[in-house]
């Protein structure tokens, strides 16, 4: 397993100064990335009661690094997880600000993360400077503090290497970071970082302007602000906005209440009034007043999830489980949550992508409450953003990233914009009285449309009166931009074969939740035959949300109980077929998957010749949780891996063993690196940090192995199994867990037959069976199961639900 982190020279050593929620997170992420990192805080200014017992002093080295170390040692049980593998925590060093301030002067990177707070930080820079090497480049993760005020009083080497790198919250998984330059700072070091930030860290990157809160922030929360008075203006309840402002505005599901409650409430006063006191402008000034209802929650200590309370609160019940509340804003009082439905919700909900769903909300019924609503948060927010070009950004484009990659929008505000028709929506608003700022004026008069065009692969945006080309980033390969430009080899609903140049083609799953069916395994077979004839190999990967979720459930569960088995049978044989196909493909083949890749996206990796991984991949064999077991291949691959590493005459039981826990408790990874820990990364399989590169990277791959005179796998592979005595291990195993009450008897069920499998039913212990015969077992056990009223049970609940059933 190997990393190829970027193709500039990576930074190796870094420091980062500040060890709270923040400075913890960014080290973990440079961990992540391979890169020592040395955290600092301050020496502690008294002991411990655990100290004190030990005899402990406040000049011994445990007690003055005791709050990064801590820091440290809490990396390991954060939710969500802030490292890829937990033995990254082993590049980071703890030390603390007086005793290793020298240290400095050998890193290449400097990150400041104390708290925020004009003076402290200008404290700690004089400190910095007084040790920094030549070259160092030093960054702020400031929230919105000025960078040229931060860099006053510094030597000419210092500010020329000095900028803002600001993280979002938690920095592992938030893709954001602004990037700010401060009044001196090299446009080389902009670069630079830029490119550690992107190619190094996997980081969306936004240049903004030095103004309070910069981009994201200052445009989310005036967001949040007007949503909370259109709410007051046409009299919605919490429930009813968040219904409103989360996917059917194309933004997260927590939309405006529940996000408010993850920031807290406490932050998101610190930011108005940040923006507020900064601010020369008297519409920000204005529009930057604190909500009374705000301050009256903070008042109470009602500041959200980290207090337990804000606008909604968990509430055990006597006999286990919770209910959650929510506030009632006019009378300060919690009621239980109510579920919020409406035709035009209903339209949102059944209208297709984020544009569509925008579309709906506003149009089917201009003269409903809840359209107007939304129509007046959107429509204060667009305005208030086009008055901000030139202000916080210099473009669209950097606006609309800042707010996809910070805030988890869908479309940032100018592509909402263009959805919902530029014309028509300004057309509106001067209906309205409302001011249209004097540029977009203009852009209109000269007789554009939008902000947006696209032709071919290529994507424009306005800037400066003219339309620009989005630059291309380096090492992405654009899979939507192919389609756009009539790269389809075949395809059809489900799946097409699209043309990545260089004679490389690549299988993209575009269905439902890419959910393989029929129309998938029926594009595999056809992609697999015209890549044999007429190209030099083929990268399986896609765009969509997740790579695959896994074969398609409704399907299996229609045919199951209408008794149609023989249906079926020849839907597990056409799957097993297809990732046959994929695996003797006498062209490489090489997978890219990203985030859910489970049961069938799995099963339809393993067949390749190499897995890249993207860091976010969340990886597993979960069908036991369907009360099936894995029959698309998945059994008879993880079999091959446990004599692949049990290698010649080797003990074939332990690597078994670990597998058929993996399966049978639906083992899934946290991170790509992760697939390592669950047993199903094979030793030429790689994790690349950097999303966006991963089909870019397998392509290389697919070129460099057919110049490696590539050969395929042969048919007529035999694989050693543990046989009739390595399948009672694993019968044990399950019987074990049902007398300690760990499991159910329909788990046992499940388990007994996923243990015939695994150890290759009756076969003797230590023979080599065929890779045929073990997928018969896979599919003679799958029938079996799904003809189980309990698996039927299980399967119905997850579709309904997401989650699995015990039963």
């Amino acid at each position: 397993m190997g990393v190829r982190a970027s193709r500039s020279t990576p930074i190796r050593r870094a420091a980062v100064i500040g060890s709270g929620v923040m400075g913890a997170g960014i080290a973990a992420h440079l961990a992540n990335a391979g890169i020592s990192v040395l955290l600092l805080d301050v020496p502690p200014a008294a002991l411990t009661e655990q100290e004190s017992r030990a005899g402990l002093t406040l000049e011994d080295k445990r007690v003055r690094n005791r709050l990064a170390a801590a820091s440290i040692a809490k990396l390991a049980g954060q939710q969500p997880p802030a490292l890829y593998d937990l033995a990254f925590a082993q590049r980071i060093t703890a030390g603390n600000l007086e005793d290793d301030l020298a240290k400095l002067a050998g890193v290449e990177w400097i990150v400041e993360a104390v708290v925020e707070r004009l003076d402290v930080k200008r404290n700690v820079f004089a400190r910095v400077e007084t040790v920094l090497k030549p070259g160092t480049l030093i960054t702020t993760n400031t929230s919105g503090l000025s960078v040229a005020a931060m860099s006053e009083g510094r030597s000419e080497a210092f500010r020329t290497h000095f900028a803002a790198a600001h993280f979002f919250n938690p920095p592992r998984h938030m893709k954001l970071v602004e990037l700010v330059a401060g009044p001196d700072t090299d446009a080389a070091v902009m670069s630079r970082l830029t490119r550690i930030c992107e190619l190094q860290l996997g980081k969306g990157v936004v240049i903004a302007k030095d103004t309070p809160n910069f981009i994201a922030n200052r445009i989310g929360t005036y967001g949040m602000l007007t949503t909370i008075s259109a709410m007051k203006q046409f009299g919605l309840s919490v429930d009813e906005v968040d219904a409103l402002t989360g996917p059917a505005m194309g933004r997260p599901k927590t939309a405006t209440f529940r996000m408010l409650d993850l920031v807290g409430l406490d932050t998101l006063l610190h930011v108005v009034d940040n923006v507020r006191e900064r601010s020369e402008d008297a519409i920000d000034q204005e529009a930057f007043t604190r909500p009374p209802e705000l301050e009256a929650l903070v008042a109470r200590g009602w500041i959200g999830e980290k207090a337990g309370a804000g606008f909604y609160r968990k509430i055990k019940r006597p006999g286990g489980g919770s209910d959650i509340e929510t506030l009632q804003l006019d009378t300060m009082t919690y009621a239980p949550k109510k579920n919020v439905n409406s035709p035009i919700i209903e339209a949102s909900k059944s209208a297709k992508g984020a544009a569509g769903k925008v579309k709906a909300l506003l149009f089917t019924d201009t003269n409903d409450r809840y359209a107007q609503f939304a129509w007046q948060s959107i429509k204060t927010v667009l305005l208030y953003v086009a008055r901000q070009i030139g202000i916080v950004a210099d473009t669209v484009h950097d606006v609309d990233r800042a707010l996809v990659w910070g805030f988890n929008w869908e479309l940032g505000p100018f592509e909402l914009w263009d959805a919902i028709g530029l014309e028509r929506s300004v057309q509106r608003m001067r209906a309205e009285g409302e001011d249209i700022p004097t540029w977009l004026s203009e852009w209109l008069a000269s007789g554009n449309t939008s902000f947006y065009k696209e032709e071919g692969q290529r994507r424009f945006y306005v800037n400066r009166e003219e339309f620009r080309l989005v630059q291309e980033e380096p090492d992405v390969i654009s899979l939507a931009g192919l389609k756009r430009s009539g790269k389809v080899i075949l395809g059809n609903s489900g799946a097409s074969l699209l043309d990545l140049g260089d004679e490389v083609a690549c299988l993209a799953f575009h269905s439902p939740n890419n959910a393989i069916g029929g129309d998938i395994l029926t594009a595999i077979r056809q992609s697999a035959d015209e890549v044999s004839r007429n190209w030099r190999g083929l990268v399986v990967a896609n765009e969509g949300r997740h790579f695959c979720v896994g074969a398609n459930l409704m399907m299996l569960l229609m045919e199951a109980q209408n008794g149609d088995f023989d249906e079926v049978d020849d839907i597990i044989r056409l799957f097993q077929d297809s990732m046959l196909l994929l695996k003797r493909l006498d062209r490489p083949v090489v997978a890219a998957p990203h985030r859910m890749t489970l049961g069938g996206g799995v099963e339809a990796c393993l067949p390749a010749d190499e897995i890249i991984y993207s860091a976010e991949t969340y990886f597993g064999l979960v069908e036991t949780g369907v009360g099936l077991i894995p029959a698309g291949g998945g059994c008879k691959e993880a079999a091959a891996l446990a004599a692949s590493r049990a290698g010649a005459g080797g003990d074939l039981q332990p690597h078994v063993n670990a597998l058929f826990e993996t399966i049978a408790m639906a083992k899934t990874s946290g991170s790509g690196y992760d697939v390592q820990r669950i047993g199903l990364m094979r030793p030429q399989d790689r994790v690349i940090i950097r999303g966006e590169s991963r089909v870019a990277e397998a392509k290389r791959r697919v070129l460099e192995l057919d110049q490696a005179d590539y050969a395929p796998q042969p048919a007529g592979v035999r694989i050693r199994v543990a046989g009739r005595e390595g399948r009672a291990v694993l019968q044990l195993a399950v019987d074990a867990m049902r007398l300690g009450g760990q499991v159910s008897e329909h788990d046992v069920r499940i388990g007994r037959k996923l243990a015939h499998v695994l150890a290759g039913g009756d076969a003797a212990p230590g023979a080599e069976v065929s890779e045929q015969y073990l997928l018969d077992l896979e599919r003679e056990a799958f029938l079996s199961l799904c003809g189980e009223p309990l698996t039927q049970a299980r399967m119905r609940h997850m579709l309904a639900t997401g989650k699995p059933l015990r039963n």
